[in-house]
């Protein structure tokens, strides 16, 4: 019989889908790798597993101890699913950007969640980073996760979505696209697929209002560079260490408008019901079609699902509020 032990067992080994719509106007092949297919619904089910383990076996995490961290959503899920299969407690510390279902998302899987006002400096003690860290030193037999700053995070991604994605394009592949927010998924399998082939480049996806693009083109922390925006998940106003510059060949930047506009039009044109970072990640990647020829193989990762947007990016009153459509 074929079945997995626990929840946990099915995350991993998600599927490379073609597009073809949306990128009818590139030569390249253009594949998704579909995170979605995780339980957790995003690529942050594998980093989860990863940061718990390790923390475990440096005794930083105890039994019948609470797991806190500050989260756009993605990671708390992933997080308070090992933490059911493991008997933890998790708290969730998330800005109040974030849609309305992630929150509830993660309060239907018993997590606790503290919301935090997005339009402060990561320094003011409101901000979800300060928060998080707060928690853990007043609640006792907790642990920190800080996924901006555990290398387990990147290191997850380069034992399994590096491998998974070299194995099944055959080795073929010679672009690698995808959203950077704590940066581990675009350091863990960058620094794989590279390892395999020195050749492949490696292409990041920032947005108006983090400091990410500047920074990798100028080695400048630009604080003119940081102001509010609207896309979930991707971009930053600090540059976490799972950032690994030196492997990324370049970052191109999405307006929050077109990240929204194509988020729709994944649904629409390619059937596929996918998040907000998955329209920044696909606008990018047509941002940098000249880089693309004929026989090349493209990459391009989707983090995770649309149910968690459905309030706002696939709401149309919300749609023009913000100025999106008409």
């Amino acid at each position: 019989m074929e079945y997995a032990e626990n929840i946990l067992g099915t995350i991993g080994n998600t599927p490379l889908v073609k597009l073809n719509k949306l990128t009818e106007e590139i030569d390249a092949l253009v594949l998704a790798k579909y995170e979605t297919f995780n339980p957790g619904n995003s690529a942050k089910d594998r980093m989860a597993v990863k940061m718990i383990a390790d923390a475990e076996a440096k005794g930083l995490l105890k039994p019948g101890g609470t797991i806190i961290e500050g989260t756009s959503g993605n990671t708390g899920m992933g997080l308070a699913l090992v933490a059911i299969i493991k008997g933890y407690k998790m708290i969730c510390v998330i800005s109040d950007k974030q849609s309305k279902e992630k929150m509830d998302i993660l309060r239907a899987v018993g997590s606790e969640v503290v919301v935090c006002p997005t339009d402060v400096a990561p320094e003011d003690p409101r901000s979800y980073y300060s928060t998080s860290k707060r928690l853990a030193e007043e609640t006792p037999n907790s642990w920190y996760v800080n996924q901006y700053d555990n290398l387990s995070n990147s290191q997850a991604h380069y034992e399994s979505t590096g491998p998974e994605i070299w194995r099944q394009t055959d080795g073929k592949i010679t672009h690698f696209v995808v959203g950077v927010g704590t940066g581990g998924t675009i350091s863990g399998i960058g620094k794989y697929l590279k390892e395999q082939n020195p050749d492949i480049k490696v292409w990041g996806i920032d947005t108006y209002g983090s400091v990410f693009k500047k920074y990798h083109e100028t080695g400048i922390f630009d604080k003119n560079e940081i102001y509010p925006y609207v896309t979930e998940g991707i971009g930053e106003d600090i540059l976490p260490k799972n950032v690994n510059f030196d492997i990324i060949d370049g970052f191109t930047k999405v307006t929050d408008k077109d990240a929204a506009i194509y988020t729709r039009r994944l649904a629409k044109e390619e059937g596929m019901f996918l998040g907000n970072s998955a329209g920044a990640a696909i606008k990018g990647l047509l941002q940098l079609k000249e880089h693309f020829k004929k026989d090349d193989v493209v990459v391009v990762l989707f983090h995770d699902h649309g149910s968690r947007y459905v309030g706002k990016i696939f709401n149309d009153e919300w749609m023009r509020k913000m100025g999106y459509i008409e």
